[in-house]
């Protein structure tokens, strides 16, 4: 006769807070010790922290698409080497194909944590490396038609050995990058990253006992696994379908259809994605894991943030993926933008199926990337590959917020950072004129979308442009409950010597002289009827020249009066 184990709720909530806590600590040490400003100043890095199975438990600092497939690199490294893992070893992954991996540049540092002989965990550190080789400075080489033009592709490989560091393999790495004088720098920082997190929980797990620790630390799996169970029954019974359609495989004009099935039966949900696209010439096909991680993290948003954030949430959720497919694309496909997409059109596809489900928790499409990055050589000779993060993208808005007006992709749920201007200018060879929100191009609603940005700036060096302008064609922040689709994108460049402007493909890498890039980054998309929106916060918006007074009345039912200082009228709404 088997007796229940009994844990202790407060003993469980604050190992919980202590594991979030490790995680955001070794983001710290990450963010202040990296070379790169990918890392030091945007943040494209995740930690996370997982059992000795190799479920996530926490991943309090990071990218939901990084982390929310983590455990699949995880359980890469267990499937590998099995016996063979020792302590002050510390393993290193990349490849989607077979070691878990999201996309290439995504290199994943994890170092197993033991307590005496004992193996309690892995704490791990993702992070998108500056260059990986391959066909493009910066990683993102929209020519390639298959993985082995994208960069080094690193299997489960074992980097520090009983403590010592495989000079073989760092020499490797270091060779295989434009970029080795950042990277020595970050994988060190990466390294000590772990390092602390993994010293931190042995010192907690340690404390409890191993076997002790062990059974709380499965506790905490089962408890996000109840939670999530609760919060899929609430929710009714049924099946619904969504679609997200891209208008490029990156070489030309097709419609590429992300569709989803999910049904909900109990407190156990399913997202099939059968009928969807196969996998493209181009480089926007995604890996199982990183399939995952997307459903996961259209899931967790859409419910409520309190959900836990751990492997053991998922055990009610089934994927179907079909091979083949741009979400479960076969070798030697190429992966390196599956991160941004089809990671959004992923959520977009689940997020339309769950707001027929319960619209009052529908979430609005985030405008699309028209983003490019640009690389050369500083005066001093290095190598440097800088990110346009600037130009990004609006948020969509959801019950009781706006979207934000500008920030990175959708799908990192607003984790990454959009560095400070002057910094910048101080980083890389650039001179940023003009970084303000745009007017008029939010998706109206009760809630309104992000507005996007317009964005002026000057690439003072001569270099590689890789450009990736997803939502220059149509509008893709997508409206919900009646609210509106948030306007398009568009980006320009022109030589700075002879002002003559360049050709900008939607997908592309070119050789440039130093130029000027304007960007118009695509807005977010409404929620609600925007004749339901707070007259007071359209007066606000029209005050801030986001709103214009015609926009406000035609579109809102809001008269403003010319001074833009008071509502003269709202006849112009519903029932008015």
């Amino acid at each position: 006769m088997s007796t229940a184990v009994t844990y202790d709720p407060v003993l469980l909530a604050i190992l919980q807070k202590q594991l979030d806590h490790i995680s955001v600590q070794m983001g710290a040490i990450m963010t202040r010790t990296a070379r790169s400003p990918i890392f030091s100043q945007s943040h494209d890095f995740s930690c996370f922290i997982s059992g000795a199975s190799g479920e996530t438990i926490a991943q309090a600092d990071g990218l939901p698409v990084h982390s929310g497939g983590g455990g699949f690199a995880v359980r890469a490294v267990l499937r590998d080497f099995a016996d063979q893992i020792v302590n002050g070893d510390v393993f290193i992954l990349s490849d989607p194909y077979v070691a878990g991996g999201n996309h290439l540049p995504d290199w994943t540092l994890i170092r197993p944590v033991f307590v005496g002989a004992e193996l309690v965990g892995f704490c791990s550190n993702r992070a998108h490396q500056s260059d990986i080789g391959g066909g493009a400075t910066g990683t993102y080489n929209s020519a390639a038609t298959e993985i082995f033009h994208e960069g080094i592709r690193l299997p489960a490989l074992k980097l520090i050995e009983k403590g010592k560091r495989r000079d073989d393999l760092w020499r490797l790495l270091l060779l295989n990058s434009r970029c080795p004088d950042l990277m020595e720098g970050d994988l060190g920082a990466m390294l000590g990253s772990t390092r602390i997190g993994a010293n931190r929980m042995a010192e907690i797990v340690g404390q409890l006992g191993v076997e002790t620790g062990r059974s709380y630390l499965a506790s905490l799996l089962d408890y996000g696994e109840r939670r999530m169970r609760q919060a899929i029954s609430a929710l009714p019974d049924g099946t619904w379908e969504g679609l997200d359609v891209s208008d490029t495989d990156c070489f030309e004009s097709v419609d590429v259809e992300t569709r989803v099935k999910v049904t909900i039966s109990g407190d156990s949900i399913e997202f099939d994605f059968t009928g969807t696209s196969p996998q493209i010439k181009g480089f926007k096909n995604s890996g199982i894991a990183n399939t995952h991680s997307s459903v996961y993290c259209s899931l967790s948003s859409f419910l409520d943030p309190d959900t836990p954030r751990n492997e053991g949430v998922y055990r009610c959720v089934k994927i179907i993926a079909p091979e083949g497919t741009i979400v479960n694309a076969l070798p030697p496909a190429p992966m390196t933008m599956n991160t941004v997409f089809p990671a959004i059109d992923i959520m977009n596809a689940c997020w339309r199926a769950l707001a027929q489900a319960e619209p009052s928790r529908a979430c609005a499409g985030w405008g699309k990337s028209v983003h490019s990055s640009s690389a050369g050589k500083k005066a001093s000779g290095e190598v440097f590959v800088l990110y346009h993060w600037h130009g990004s993208a609006g948020g969509g808005a959801v019950n009781g917020r706006d979207g934000f007006p500008t920030s990175s992709h959708q799908m990192t749920l607003g984790g990454m950072f959009i560095p400070n201007v002057e910094t910048y200018e101080q980083s890389y060879p650039i001179r940023i004129h003009r970084h303000q929100m745009r007017s008029d191009s939010a998706g109206a609603g009760q809630y309104r979308g992000g507005t996007g940005v317009d964005y002026v700036a000057d690439v003072l060096a001569s270099g590689e442009h890789s450009l990736r302008g997803e939502g220059a064609r149509k509008p893709t922040g997508a409206g919900v409950n009646g609210g509106f689709w948030g306007a398009k994108g568009s980006l320009k460049a022109f030589d700075l010597a002879t002002g003559k402007e360049l050709y900008c493909p939607q997908y592309g890498v070119q050789q440039v002289k130093p130029f000027r890039i304007i960007i118009e980054s695509s807005a977010g998309g409404g929620w609600g009827d925007p004749h339901k929106r707070d007259p007071g916060a359209v007066l606000r918006d029209v005050r801030d020249e986001l709103v214009s007074p015609e926009t406000a009345l035609n579109v809102y039912g809001v008269e403003i009066s010319k001074d833009r200082k008071l509502i003269v009228s709202t006849k112009a709404r519903h029932g008015a």
